[in-house]
């Protein structure tokens, strides 16, 4: 059943609907012409769920912003009132065009800023959900962040990466410059705040912002990756990682122990292996796994920065055989690193 005889998008945003199969009952029920996922760990979530979906790597608002017709956002927060206030910061960020918005968690479906009134009447039927009508309420500065709905004590995330832990219900940062300071709510990471300074200029305004696990799900490993081919180096910025992946990957090195938590996870399902330089100081923002072949290497009297950035060095621009290219790694940090994590078939091989 087509809830219109117009064309309706779907646009997912968060794993929480694939790993709790929301999303495939929300598409059987509601019909929907395209589903479009927006976000890294919803990607990985959809891909491993097998449902026909597309995918973008924009964020939700500018998803959402380009669709001419009929469109809604459809997501599942960690609390109600999580999913109320995602829903309320894309909304703003339509520039008053809108926003239809179905919240499974709080089991609402929000009108957002005089959105289509005929679409979230029918969706809130079909699915039983209450409806309601909002105005958004935009809160953006050019140097002003509050991230909203944090726990306490759990990890706060930019751009991917973990700058401290939450202190209160609202965290508050401020930009200055390329530096990202934090003003009341956090209990700052300083590596990870000194990471975020150096990978690339932050707009804190529309910075992708999260308190707590980025994924609760472990992954599900069915993939196999080739043998060899190209190498992707990817340092503490494990958000981009789809975006700059080759289509003859056969490896990772990923620097920094969120970043090669983060890129095992998501290419555990794909079977790509990941060659970790870490540190010791992760925090746990999605369950580890890795794929065959992985190897994880914590630097002994060294930053993971430093050894990270010379090991980038020695990833050639060309197709490699990915176990040889390890084996050589490993030789060459001898004693400078220990083996916390090998994947390896012949994991006794010479380190």
């Amino acid at each position: 059943m087509k809830p219109l005889s117009d064309s309706v998008v779907m646009v997912i945003h968060g794993p929480e609907l694939f790993d709790g199969g929301e999303a495939a009952r929300l598409m059987e029920t509601l019909a929907p012409n395209r589903v479009i996922v927006a976000g890294v760990m919803a990607r990985t979530a959809a891909e491993e769920s097998g449902l026909p979906v597309e995918f973008n790597v924009q964020p939700p608002s500018r998803v959402i912003g380009d669709i001419e017709g009929l469109v809604f956002l459809a997501t599942q927060g960690k609390t109600a009132e999580t999913g109320e206030i995602f829903g309320n910061i894309v909304a703003s960020r339509l520039g008053g065009k809108g926003l239809v918005h179905i919240e499974c968690s709080g089991r609402t479906v929000y009108c957002w800023d005089g959105g289509n009134e005929e679409l979230a009447g029918f969706l809130s039927q079909v699915t039983g959900f209450t409806k309601k009508s909002k105005k958004s309420t935009p809160r953006r500065h050019d140097n002003l962040r509050e991230i909203r709905g944090c726990v306490p004590g759990e990890v706060v995330c930019v751009n991917g990466i973990v700058i401290g832990r939450a202190t209160a219900d609202v965290v508050v940062l401020k930009s200055y410059g390329n530096h990202v300071v934090p003003c009341s709510g956090l209990e700052p990471k300083p590596h990870g705040l000194e990471k975020l300074a150096t990978v690339k200029p932050v707009d804190i305004a529309t910075a992708w912002c999260k308190s707590g696990p980025i994924r609760s799900a472990a992954p599900h490993q069915d993939g196999k990756a080739p043998g060899s081919g190209r190498i992707l180096v990817i340092d503490h910025c494990g958000h981009e990682i789809y975006s700059r992946m080759p289509e003859d990957c056969c490896g990772v090195l990923a620097i920094g122990d969120d970043t090669t938590g983060v890129c095992g996870h998501i290419l555990a399902h794909r079977g790509i292996p990941v060659f970790g330089i870490v540190d010791g100081d992760r925090d746990v923002i999605v369950p580890s796994a890795f794929a065959p072949g992985s190897v994880v290497a914590e630097v002994l009297h060294e930053r993971d920065d430093d050894v990270g950035q010379e090991i980038a060095g020695k990833v050639p621009d060309v197709q490699v055989f990915w176990d040889e290219w390890v084996q050589e790694i490993l030789k060459y940090l001898n004693r400078r690193v220990r083996v916390v994590v090998d994947m390896r078939k012949n994991n006794d091989a010479m380190r």
